[in-house]
């Protein structure tokens, strides 16, 4: 069975665990009551005497002075905590669970009158933004892949990821139902994981769901399984928080016994657009960032 699931995103929405602590706004600092400096003495025409006077000039600009150091503390304070990192300040550490550190992400611009792909008027689900726009960046701390990073590839970058006896066959499907680009993004993290993100634009939704039906998802397995993970089998830890409204995700992960190294793979659909998220690495392959992964490509694709 599938796994969907569908909330209305109408853009991007910030990577789980990324982007910066938005601190709260500098506190105005309000002095307390001024403590009184006693009876003032009078001269005989009433006004106060030269050294009474002299008095609460110099008392006066002691309390300013005092109010002057207080502000200036706390402004400084103020901006010291809008400044720092959430992991800084204490009573706001989180505990870390996995997630990458992506930058913040948005939908990329389309001109006026333009419809994104799950709005009235765009019947065939069809995403006007140049494809590219729409892989999800590379986390802080990666090193990128040169070959696929951020650009057009070439089909065969694609078919790589299969089995070498279902290339030619899915080749024709491509061919057959009428791809239009494949872009890929690449590359590798500090602890080893791999990861690799294809998107496929068809003509329209009804062609990417045929070559999605058809070739690619088949219940709990996966119809024509990735060359590095040929016994993957459905997810079932994943839960599509965050999802668009009108895509879908198909998720698996190999099971132990693995080979020299684990993989995890998912496909979401997105209107006229299929997306390939893999992740592999020698021991096993982490979950949370994986699943955030996949998350962060279907806002990306709303």
């Amino acid at each position: 069975m599938t796994d969907r699931t569908e909330t209305q995103a109408d853009t991007a929405a910030p990577a789980a665990g990324a982007g910066a602590w938005a601190g709260r706004p500098a506190a105005e600092v309000l002095p307390g009551p001024v403590a009184a400096v006693g009876p003032v003495a009078q001269a005989e025409d009433g006004t106060a005497g030269p050294r009474t006077a002299s008095r609460l000039r110099r008392a006066t600009a002691l309390w300013a002075a005092a109010l002057l150091v207080c502000g200036g503390a706390g402004a400084g304070t103020a901006l010291a905590i809008t400044s720092a990192e959430r992991s800084d300040v204490p009573g706001l550490r989180t505990q870390a669970d996995g997630r990458w550190d992506y930058p913040r992400l948005s939908l990329p611009a389309l001109p006026s009158g333009v419809p994104r792909p799950f709005t009235k008027g765009n019947d065939g689900e069809v995403h006007h933004a140049d494809l590219r726009d729409l892989l999800l960046p590379a986390p802080r701390g990666a090193k990128a892949d040169e070959v696929s990073d951020g650009g057009f590839v070439p089909v065969d970058r694609y078919l790589a990821e299969y089995e070498e006896e279902q290339r030619e066959g899915l080749r024709q499907a491509l061919t057959d139902l009428g791809l239009r680009h494949v872009a890929a993004r690449a590359w590798t993290m500090p602890d080893g994981v791999h990861a690799r993100v294809y998107l496929l634009r068809f003509p329209s939704v009804a062609y990417a769901t045929a070559y999605k039906d058809r070739h690619l998802v088949l219940g709990r397995t996966a119809e024509t399984p990735l060359a590095a993970g040929p016994e993957s089998v459905l997810d079932g830890t994943y839960t599509a928080t965050g999802k668009v409204a009108g895509t879908s995700s198909y998720v698996y992960s190999e099971p132990r016994p693995y080979g020299r190294e684990q993989l995890r793979q998912g496909y979401v659909l997105a209107g006229d657009t299929l997306a390939l998220v893999v992740h592999a690495r020698k021991g096993g392959v982490p979950a949370v960032p994986f699943h955030q992964s996949l998350v962060l490509q279907n806002q990306l694709l709303g």
